[in-house]
């Protein structure tokens, strides 16, 4: 799985573990090992724009997510290894570090923890899912707090 991280956004962020946790929500999600993934950390001024450009909203936002070749989650269970999904470009997910820091200090959980909930949600919108419904909402938080929880209970090496 390739996994590449650029941090443009001038913080300093622990980028092994944002590698980390991607290859863990992929492997969680069953996506083909050979998939690739691009994870970008900008400032707020680049978060702004690329929201305005892409989401018709003003002002930075925390997380963006551009799918590139609609790949999909493998079987959950029960699959054979024939029937894993197909490698591909997963697509980019946009960091905003300056955003994650309001956001993890109000939460109490601070910066880095913010980062991993907010890596881990845009993964899963590159993966298909969304929030826009009840049902969708229900099914994505409860995906991305599972997903979450077996990541801080796993050993870290």
């Amino acid at each position: 799985m390739s996994i590449e991280v650029l941090n443009e956004s001038g913080v300093p962020v622990d980028e092994n573990d944002l590698v980390d946790l991607a290859r863990h929500v992929l492997d969680g999600m069953r996506v083909h090992p050979l998939a690739e993934l691009s994870l970008l950390l900008v400032d707020e001024a680049a978060m702004s724009e690329l929201h305005e450009k892409w989401m018709g909203e003003p002002g930075p936002t925390d997380v963006l997510a551009f799918p590139m070749d609609e790949l999909r989650p493998g079987p959950m269970s029960g699959g054979t290894e024939d029937e894993e999904a197909d490698p591909g470009l997963l697509g980019d997910v946009v960091l905003c570090p300056a955003v994650a820091e309001r956001q993890g200090a109000d939460a109490g959980h601070g910066t880095q923890a913010e980062l991993e909930l907010l890596c881990t949600h845009g993964i899963l919108h590159l993966l298909g899912y969304d929030h826009a419904e009840p049902e969708e909402h229900k099914e994505m938080f409860g995906l991305q707090a599972e997903l979450l929880t077996s990541w801080r209970e796993k050993p870290q090496s």
